[in-house]
């Protein structure tokens, strides 16, 4: 039988990193864990979503830090090769890397699964040092007998370290057992020269008591300040792009498809989903999610659990949802409130957080997310969402034909509908009913929030995916409260459009929406006007 080797693999994993078509490189983060190796601060765990590449972070820390293979080759041309640190870390250590599903390969239990674990440590211990007679019982002393005769120090390198509260959810005991084992083997031991652990979820608490509580958490909640190496950075793209050779038309695709996620205040893209664009010819489509199981989204909107449903609706008006993530306990079973759903939906990609007024809040973060949750909704037979997708086709299609009194009528119907006493008369309230009212718009085209205006904004600007036609032409939508909509058609045409549409020729629907607080009506004005 095969014994797993987790002991110094060596650098061929992220060689073929290295050989795919699209390589950015992020070693600069081996710059950040070289300056803690050693440091009371050396634990650190990474958690984001499925496919943000944590493997393949993971496979460059083994290539540099392994000892037994001479990875400069690798490194030489990286960014981390201008660091001071470089040649004094490089192969330097000894590390073990393990991806924690083998854990649980062949339906293993989490006990069993930990048992296989330290029996390959063991092994793997055994043979790299045959001279020390090490005791095979534990692998705790054996690593710290092995350090104390060589004095080289030992880079732990988890993957996927979560998965056991992701696949074993109901195995309460074995996760303890888990947590505990991590505990013992890393925590305060005199070997560990650093901890690198990578996931979906951040550690696991149970109560107010973390087993783990010695690692730095780095997640999509909070990433300072290894943010930029949570996804691909606006000018990573950019220089993508280039690489591949994309036309200004799919560059701009991508950035409406694929950025969004916000992380410490930086904008990142979705690097797989951006990889598989850049090299494909196909049109831009759901890549990411393609490749992932929406069973926590299905879950959730199905059962209405805590009231996720009307949060999602507002969600899907580009209405921020304020968001409490401090009391999430980082698994998949156990929730007190919305609160804890949208958290979870954070870290698995599904949503993306920012903070505004020391306030935080979720948001759908790209198109591809969007058209999932309305894919979702959809097929799952929400009954409030389907009231209102049919309501936003008439509010389209009445857009398309210049029927204003019919645009009027159901914009008036969904903002009593969607927003709350408190801000029905303000116009952002106005804005977010709008955007929902025009949410069966979103297949034909790529909607830009506060559209650039040369001397200022339109509220709403919705461009065609494919490029100006007759049929489907641009749209601007200016909102106005306690003005006219004839004043909120005339700002429209006060703008410079011409600066943002220069690629299009042909007609614009510029629409003008007002809201009276006196009269509670809603009134609007439709024109199609030459750019």
């Amino acid at each position: 039988m095969t014994v797993d080797k987790y002991l110094n693999p060596g650098n061929r994993r992220f060689q073929k990193s290295l050989n795919t078509k699209i390589y950015v490189d992020k070693s600069g983060l081996i710059e950040y864990t070289n300056g803690i190796l050693n440091t009371l601060g050396r634990y650190v765990c990474v958690s984001r979503p499925r496919r943000f590449g944590k493997t393949v972070t993971a496979s460059m820390l083994e290539a540099y830090y392994s000892r037994g293979c001479d990875s400069h080759a690798q490194f030489d041309g990286l960014k981390i090769a201008r660091s001071d640190s470089y040649e004094k870390h490089i192969n330097k250590y000894n590390v073990i890397h393990c991806a924690m599903t083998r854990l649980l390969s062949d339906g293993m239990k989490i006990k069993e699964g930990l048992v296989k674990f330290k029996m390959t440590l063991i092994s793997n211990l055994t043979d790299a040092y045959p001279e020390m007679a090490l005791d095979g019982s534990d692998p705790i002393p054996m690593l710290s007998a092995v350090y104390e005769k060589t004095k080289v120090g030992f880079v732990f390198i988890f993957d996927e370290w979560d998965c056991v509260f992701r696949e074993r959810k109901d195995d309460i005991n074995g996760q303890k057992s888990y947590l505990d084992f991590l505990r013992d083997l890393l925590k305060d031991q005199e070997y560990v020269a650093l901890a690198y652990m990578t996931g979906i979820l951040p550690i696991k608490k149970y109560g107010t008591h973390s087993a783990l509580n010695m690692f730095k958490e780095i997640s999509m909640t909070g990433a300072d300040p290894l943010q930029e190496y949570m996804g691909f950075t606006e000018k990573e793209v950019k220089s993508l792009c280039k690489r591949a050779k994309c036309g200004r038309k799919k560059k701009i695709g991508i950035r409406e498809w694929y950025n969004g996620y916000t992380v410490n205040g930086l904008r990142i893209y979705n690097p797989y989903a951006v990889s598989e664009a850049v090299t494909s010819s196909e049109p831009l489509h759901g890549y990411w999610t393609a490749t992932e199981t929406y069973e926590v989204l299905e879950v959730y909107i199905k059962t209405n659990a805590y009231g996720v449903q009307d949060r999602l609706v507002d969600l899907l008006s580009d209405k921020p949802v304020e968001v409490n993530t401090d009391k999430f306990t980082n698994d998949m079973v156990t929730f007190n409130g919305c609160d804890d759903v949208l958290t979870l939906l954070i870290h698995l990609g599904y949503l993306t957080m920012f903070i505004k007024d020391g306030k935080k809040y979720v948001r759908i973060p790209d198109r591809e997310i969007r058209e999932q949750f309305v894919t979702t909704m959809e097929s799952d037979g929400f009954g409030n969402f389907d009231e209102a997708r049919k309501d936003s086709e008439k509010v389209f299609r009445a857009t398309l034909d210049g029927d204003a009194e019919t645009v009027a009528k159901y914009a008036q119907i969904i903002h009593r509908r969607r927003a709350s006493a408190k801000e029905y008369h303000y116009e952002l309230s106005l804005k977010y009913c709008i955007e929902f009212a025009y949410l069966a718009a979103e297949d034909l085209y790529n909607e830009v929030l506060e559209m650039p205006a040369g001397d200022g904004f339109a509220d709403v600007g919705y461009i065609p995916v494919n490029g100006l036609n007759a049929k489907y032409p641009p749209m601007i939508i200016e909102l106005k409260v306690n003005k006219s909509a004839e004043g909120a058609l005339r700002q429209a045409f006060d703008k410079m459009y011409q600066e943002f549409l220069s690629a299009y020729h042909g007609p614009v629907i510029v629409v003008g929406i007002n809201y009276d607080e006196k009269t509670r009506e809603h009134t609007c004005e439709i024109k199609r006007v030459p750019v």
